[in-house]
């Protein structure tokens, strides 16, 4: 059954920032974007690339490797390489602490 898990607090991370946060043996990335947090899988659906070291511009975030785009909102696909998006998690604000569901 998914629950939510506390991963980091809310003055972690500054605006347009990423981190990498490991929950029950997955590697995601949490995003901040706008005052709005947001969590997708750190792995790129291209060649396997860490989206937690990404450029973030806006609501995108660019892979390191080999420069596939995605919606840092939804995971979806936004440019090549990349055929296909990756996975997007419920994120939750308790007070200062940042929730992931898994």
């Amino acid at each position: 059954m998914a629950q939510f898990i506390k991963v980091a607090t809310t003055d972690e991370l500054g605006d347009q920032q990423a981190k990498l946060v490991e929950v029950e043996g997955q590697k995601i990335a949490l995003f901040r974007v706008d005052g709005a947090f947001n969590a997708l899988s750190d792995t790129c659906t291209h060649r396997g690339g860490p989206l937690s070291e990404g450029t973030v511009e806006g609501a995108e975030v660019t892979c390191p490797w080999h420069g596939a785009k995605f919606d840092i909102r939804t995971g979806a696909v936004l440019g090549p390489p990349a055929q296909q998006g990756v996975r997007s998690y419920p994120v939750r604000i308790t007070g200062a602490d940042i929730e992931i569901e898994v």
